[in-house]
């Protein structure tokens, strides 16, 4: 673990070290005030609770979650740093876990400098602070959940653009899995336990129980299975390109033992010389 560790203050500082962190910070936590109070109608709820808070997480994620997970992999593909980083002495699934672990407590810190909405409404009313609690819980699930499928499909490409879309791809439908509109759309034409199936794979159904302030032992399982399913998916990838690597390597090195070995032939013989020795030899003769 002290090589994860020393890989996750790495990435870590390489976030600060560029002002594309900061701005991310500004970004994400005006969007956040944006759905909270004027999309989400905070005001005029007149309830003590962040109901309005919570409720845009999975919408809001969908594009911000991308937009940080989409480089960890394909950066490193597009600048070459991933063949120098399997030369390293460490395992693959160290240095996935490290970049994951980074990310993931870089969304943590975003979600943290949210604090102020818990203020304003502990302030204005009586909140269930358990409830709130169980909606950060939810949402910093929520958020590993789809970092960790932008570390697999950023680990499919070397485009970060293509691992984005992909990314808010694959999210999407676990979103709309488990979206009202769509599982009513479903029930026109599919049994309930067909229905019932697909919506089990949403997220949305499972950080629902999260932001009542439920915490199942089964919604946990599920984003936990989600990011270790994906985290997974991301080794076999990674291994496959190591693999590739190797091979590549391999036959760089068998194609040029025949070139060196001319190399080495033709110091001693070359059409040039043979004829001048022929020639010397019928002239002596």
């Amino acid at each position: 673990m002290k090589i994860v560790w020393t890989l996750v203050k790495r990435e870590l500082g390489a976030y600060f070290t560029s002002p594309v962190a900061y701005v991310f910070l500004v970004i994400f936590l005006l969007l956040t005030g944006f759905f909270t109070f004027t999309a989400g109608n905070f005001f005029e709820r007149g309830e003590a609770s962040l109901g309005a808070f919570f409720g845009w997480h999975p919408w809001l994620y969908l594009v911000v979650v991308p937009a940080i997970g989409m480089r960890l992999w394909a950066e490193e593909r597009r600048s070459g740093t991933l063949e120098l980083l399997f030369t390293l002495p460490i395992a693959t699934w160290q240095a996935i876990v490290a970049k994951f672990l980074a990310s993931w407590i870089f969304l943590a810190l975003a979600l943290l400098l949210t604090f102020p909405a818990v203020l304003t409404v502990n302030v204005l009313g009586q909140p269930d602070n358990g409830a709130i609690f169980a909606g950060y819980l939810g949402s910093f699930l929520l958020a590993g959940s789809y970092l960790a499928v932008t570390c697999m499909t950023s680990a499919m490409t070397r485009n970060q653009v293509v691992a984005f879309i992909l990314s808010v791809v694959v999210c999407l439908f676990l979103v709309l899995a488990g979206f009202n509109p769509v599982t009513d759309l479903m029930v026109r034409w599919a049994s309930p336990a067909v229905v019932d199936t697909v919506a089990a794979f949403s997220v949305v159904t499972h950080f629902d129980a999260f932001q009542r302030g439920v915490i199942d032992a089964r919604d946990l399982l599920f984003f936990l299975s989600v990011i270790g399913f994906a985290l997974f998916a991301t080794g076999v990838i990674l291994r496959g390109h190591r693999a590739g690597c190797r091979v590549g390597s391999r036959s760089t090195t068998t194609s040029s033992t025949p070139r060196s070995a001319w190399s080495r032939c033709s110091c001693f013989w070359s059409p040039s010389t043979s004829w001048s020795r022929a020639a010397a030899f019928r002239r002596s003769t």
